[in-house]
């Protein structure tokens, strides 16, 4: 051909290009074949078979990359190509069967459902009629016309999952074709998977599925099954379950079922893992105690060993030449090969032996997403993972991407165990969301490793994975799960404790769990150091994190944390932003958990450059020290460090690298600018959030530590809310609130710091200054970002009243003015935050007692008790009680000018709104019984005469005895009892004339003798001795009916089902004892037979409980009950003082009765305290 072209030229012209094809329109090679399909009609003959094998070869072989093909169209050419192919021609029944496997993944055609039904009922008459040799080729059909369209092959679930179905038939133990049986394991596997918004598979067949996938993964090996079809069939296997748990939302509610199930998970977590060969038991049962490991014991030879693993620091390059990729098919099995771990030459750190590998890390995946493979190319195995969005992902059978490199076979096998045991990771996954966590912690320690006894071989557990396993996605995954085992785990945890030398002949469960929680740190600390690709670094410190966030450290020894802490150090400068991040993450678990630590605070205080430099190989390198101190300067720091309170000199090291990450300009970030967003000024957003993240958790659990920059923190919070980020702008608000609620703590009434020790109040004065003059007033007013303009409600919620106070007059007036006039916005979450806040503020001193302020709080707060959230109005119910608690506080002044001012229309209003609230939900009436006791102590004398009150004043306390005795919240029953105590301490209302004073006090009795909640009774019995005059009580029978059910509460104040309730016994004797010696100094001479009768019944068990209550009062209650032993016996020399100045009823002995009572149980008291 070159010489014609030279021929050619010499002749005078150039060569002639040969004339090109115009390009194909997409999809038009199958439109051509499919028009040839039609056009051919059942026949029996040689000629016609031909053809039919021609057309579908070509359908079979044609490129379908391009696209341009209708779903709608395949499944009509699926249609035509099983009619024209009879079930009497094998091969050409397996040809079509391979066609519609080939077309439907390779398109990713879901079939309608009236083709469905024709194909399906085809392929269960072919596998019914074919020779067995084609069975594979159909299954394979079957499970891509039955993938995600399990709810629609309702008809044929008989055939297939019946007692005789073909699947349940074929899926057998017994089925002598291996790979039979894991085509049919595998269309079981599809049916199971559902889609959302469609039926799932009915109970009976979910249970049919399970037993066949559990008996599969049950079933050893058969001679005649090579290990990659095992592999392949344990996957399948696999993914069905995880496919029953997840979509199919099977509950595992057998202990036997559940136990089976965990039994075959952790087999398979280890199939395949070099070195690890465990025999587990048919069940594993719920036992706090570490069950039978049948493992024997291997010993290795030197020669063994050292074969088994290469040299520490060698890096073993992959011999495998990556092949062209097809559809994501291959990249897995790239990755499980070449990304093995290379570890750290560590030495010392403990017993784990570490797997050595190569440092290559995974593919890009996303850090949270970790998907599982799949397996092979029997149909569509794209079944939701829950590591993350990607499926499990076909893998090609075709051995010639392997056969032409050394060890090929070898590393595919490793592939293929590894995306096993990663099936099982998932499926673990997958149980752990299904199941009570307190079914879970039964087997706690079949997969959580205690410390290994002395001599005693270390027991596989998910850190043995986390350890061992070559596969970084394996690694991951069980990193993942055992996250999820410690998520929510702190119950469970807190039982731990090993603060003392327990010498005992047995080991405790809470020592038990703690040597648990060591092993754990141990382990994973040893996993940080080892590993090397980032994405498991990630999930070895989230798993760390959550481990940290739940381990009760208050009941253990010391030093766990401050591995964790020294270790974690280095990785705040990791090259991968996702590490960095994780590490703040990490950080921010270590100051939140059980705040504050004697330990944590020692760590806070540790020189900057502690723990920073290190120079194993394994953890990232880090430059000087003094990285972090170019740190912000502003007008506010030097007027600040005249004021600013007594603490450390020394810079604490993670307020230092929070308020750099935060505020420094990425080239000033020591160069590392992995992640950053290109044109971004700053180290990567997730990094600054997760580091404001940090200082909100210290000045919540350390403001010790924090308010040594206070001034700082003000301009770094500045610098944050004057950003365009959104949340940046939040975190700073969020960051603001903790800050300002620190310094109210360490002003609090029962603040045990000592006054030098708190920033001082012109301190904080120019710290809200400076928080008025920047960016929060404009956070308050953006109304496009409803959330932060919330967050900066609450933060100004947080000011220190006394700081308030004394707060320019202007910027008094703004907050007032803005608060106010957010409580109108249409956000619900802005008027819930404003609401709120005004419920704060209210209760400020130098605001209480402003009449018009109150006023115009009032009519806002009214106004939000009537939205439709009810967020919203559990807000502003909760502020509409502080508020009447302010008007109960300005009583007690001396000044009578606020109740003579306040208005009596706008208390009327208050009274309706709360009668009403409190018909809401709990959550509200809670707080609008609390207003309502409140506002009925406030009404003077002047109210209560006026006719338009009365009504309602009836309404109020019939809406106050309904709640006490309503089935409703504890909190809700005591804050009603409560509140009828504050309408008791009202001499301006009608006690014991009114009609409803039976009502009220029949409500009390009732609960102080049958509430199950202790703490309800005894604020029931408060209010039960409240009243100050005998009139109050009503008539004797009245009074009779609150004695006997005071002495029957006091009777059965032991009497509860329920173990907590326990606690509070002591406070509720107290209480009661007290309402029956405030009943005696009131009581009448027509109300001593009455008591005397009881005294003559139940004396014996009162007077040790008087007795007790003389000796040792209230423990712990908050009831008000007198403390001291002098008002004690006080209260009881003041009744039996009353009871004789009685004048007796002529031939009565009651009086008699009741001082001799009275004077033994004071004679038995003094001799026994020696008075």
């Amino acid at each position: 051909m070159a010489t014609v072209q030279v021929a050619c030229s010499v002749l005078g012209g150039p060569p002639r290009e040969a004339p090109r094809e115009p390009p194909r329109e997409p999809g038009a090679g199958f439109r051509r074949l499919s028009a040839r399909l039609c056009a051919l009609r059942p026949d029996d003959s040689s000629a016609s078979r031909t053809e039919i094998h021609l057309v579908l070869d070509q359908l079979i072989s044609e490129n379908y990359r391009e696209g341009g093909v209708a779903p709608e169209d395949v499944s009509s050419l699926l249609v035509q190509a099983c009619r024209v192919v009879p079930l009497n021609q094998n091969h050409l029944v397996s040809k079509v069967s391979q066609l519609i496997h080939h077309l439907l993944n390779t398109l990713q055609v879901i079939v309608d459902e009236r083709n469905l039904d024709f194909l399906l009922a085809y392929t269960i008459s072919a596998i019914q009629q074919c020779s067995p040799w084609t069975h594979v080729k159909i299954l394979q059909a079957l499970a891509a016309l039955v993938y995600c369209n399990g709810s629609k092959c309702q008809k044929y679930l008989p055939d297939l999952l019946g007692k005789s179905g073909l699947l349940v038939k074929l899926s057998d133990s017994t089925q002598p074709d291996p790979e039979v049986r894991r085509a049919a394991v595998h269309c079981m596997a599809n049916l199971c998977l559902s889609v959302p918004g469609q039926p799932y598979l009915e109970e009976p067949y979910q249970n049919i599925c399970f037993q066949a996938f559990l008996t599969t993964l049950q079933s050893p090996k058969s001679s005649d099954m090579d290990d990659i079809t095992f592999c392949m069939l344990l996957q399948n296997a696999l993914k069905g379950i995880q496919s029953l748990l997840n979509g199919g939302k099977m509950k595992l509610t057998q202990t036997e079922e559940l136990g089976a199930l965990l039994a075959v998970l952790k087999k398979s977590m280890f199939h395949g893992l070099p070195g690890i060969n465990i025999e587990m038991p048919a069940v594993l049962y719920p036992t706090p105690l570490p069950q039978y490991d049948g493992r024997p014991p291997v010993k290795l030879q030197p020669s063994e060993s050292s074969a088994s693993r290469p040299t520490v620091n060698k890096k073993k390059k992959s011999k495998i030449k990556p092949k062209k990729i097809q559809q994501g098919e291959e990249e897995e099995e790239e990755e499980e090969s070449s990304g093995e771990r290379e570890a750290a030459p560590v030495t010392g750190l403990g017993r784990m032996n570490l797997h050595e590998g190569n440092t290559q890390s995974p593919s890009s995946l996303g850090v949270q997403s970790l998907p599982l493979d799949g397996s092979g190319a029997a149909g569509k195995d794209r079944v939701s993972s829950p590591f993350g969005s990607s499926s499990w992902k076909r893998v090609s059978s075709s051995e010639s991407d392997y056969s032409d490199a050394e060890g090929g076979m070898q590393s595919k096998m490793r592939s293929y165990q590894a995306k096993v045991r990663q099936g099982a990771l998932a499926c673990f996954l997958s149980t752990i969301k299904s199941i009570e966590k307190k079914v879970l912690y039964g087997y706690w320690a079949a997969f959580v490793s205690d410390a290994p006894e002395l001599g005693s071989p270390q027991s596989v557990s998910l850190m043995t994975l986390t350890l061992k396993d070559p596969s970084p996605k394996t690694r991951a995954c069980a990193l993942q799960v055992l996250s999820a085992i410690l998520e929510g785990s702190k119950q469970f945890l807190s039982v731990a404790e090993d603060t003392s030398d327990h010498r005992r002949a047995f080991i405790p469960f809470s020592v038990m769990i703690a040597s648990s929680i060591r092993e754990l740190h141990r382990c994973l600390l040893l996993a940080l150091v080892a590993e090397s690709s980032s994405q498991t670094l990630t999930q070895i410190i989230k798993c760390l994190a959550n481990l940290v966030s739940n381990s009760p450290y208050n009941r253990l020894k010391l030093s766990l944390l401050t591995k964790v802490w020294n270790q974690i150090k280095p990785y705040v400068r990791h090259k991968d932003v996702n590490v960095r991040v994780s590490s703040l993450t990490l950080l921010g678990a270590i100051v939140s958990t059980h705040a504050p630590l004697p330990e944590v605070q020692l760590l806070l205080q540790q020189p900057c450059s502690s723990g920073l430099s290190n120079s194993n190989s394994a953890t990232p390198h880090l430059s000087s020290p003094d990285w972090w101190k170019k740190a912000p300067s502003g007008p506010f720091l030097e007027e600040a460090s005249v004021s600013s309170p007594k603490g450390s000199s020394e810079p604490c090291w993670l307020i230092r690298l929070c308020i750099s990450t935060v505020v420094l300009p990425k080239e000033d970030y020591s160069g590392i600018d992995a992640g950053c967003a290109a044109g971004s000024t700053y180290v990567p957003s997730p990094m600054r959030l997760e580091a404001l993240q940090v200082l909100a958790h210290l000045a919540r659990g350390y403001f010790s530590v924090a308010q040594i920059y206070l001034m700082e923190l003000g301009e770094v919070i500045c610098k944050c809310m004057g950003e365009a980020d959104p949340s940046i702008q939040l975190h700073g608000a969020k960051l603001l609130e903790e800050l300002g609620t620190g310094l109210i703590q360490q002003y609090k009434p029962d603040s045990t710091l000592a006054p030098d020790q708190r920033v001082p109040v012109t301190l904080v004065v120019l710290f809200w200054t400076m928080m008025l003059n920047g960016p929060l007033p404009r956070a308050l007013q953006n109304s496009e970002h409803p959330t932060l303009q919330a967050s900066a409600c609450d933060a100004l919620s947080s000011i220190l009243p006394e700081a308030f106070s004394n707060l320019p007059s202007d910027w008094q007036i703004l907050c007032i003015t803005v608060l106010l006039g957010l409580n109108a916005s249409k956000n619900r979450l802005v008027k819930a935050a404003a609401s709120r806040a005004l419920g704060v503020y209210v209760l400020f001193p130098c605001l209480r007692q402003d009449v018009i302020f109150v006023a115009d709080t009032a009519n806002a707060i009214l106004m939000s008790l009537q939205d439709k959230s009810l967020n919203v109005r559990a807000k502003a119910a909760w502020s509409l009680g502080n508020l009447t608690d302010t008007l109960i506080v300005n009583m007690e002044t001396p000044d009578p000018s606020f109740q003579e001012e306040f208005s009596g229309l706008l208390l009327l209003k208050m009274l309706r709104s709360a009668i009403e609230a409190s018909k809401d939900k709990d959550k509200v009436k809670s707080n609008a019984v609390r207003a309502l006791g409140n506002l009925l102590h406030f009404l003077q004398p002047s109210h209560i005469e006026k006719p338009q009150f009365a009504e309602i004043i009836e309404e109020s306390i019939q809406a106050l005895i309904s709640t006490v005795l309503i089935e409703a919240a504890m909190k809700v029953r005591w804050n009603a009892c409560y509140a009828m105590g504050n309408v008791f301490k009202n001499p301006a209302l009608p006690l014991g004339t009114a009609q409803w004073t039976s009502q009220a006090y029949h409500a009390l009795t009732t609960v102080v003798t049958s509430c199950k909640n202790f703490k309800v009774r005894i604020r029931s019995a408060t209010a039960l001795s409240i009243p100050g005059k005998r009139e109050h009580y009503g008539s004797v029978d009245q009074y009779a009916q609150i004695w006997n059910a005071l002495v029957t509460a006091l009777q059965k104040s032991e009497d509860t089902t329920d173990f907590l309730e326990f606690k509070y016994c002591a406070s509720l004797r107290t209480q009661i004892c007290q309402a029956l010696i405030h009943l005696l100094s009131l009581a009448s001479a027509s109300d001593l037979p009455c008591i005397k009768e009881t005294l003559e019944l139940n004396g014996d068990m009162i007077q040790p409980y008087i007795l007790q209550f003389l000796k040792s009062g209230a423990e712990g209650d908050d009831t008000g009950a007198p403390h001291s032993p002098q008002e004690r016996d006080q209260m009881v020399r003041t009744a039996l003082e009353h009871i004789s100045s009685v004048q007796a009823l002529a031939g009565d002995t009651s009086k008699r009765a009741v001082v001799g009572f009275l004077e033994d149980i004071l004679t038995v008291y003094f001799d026994s305290s020696g008075s």
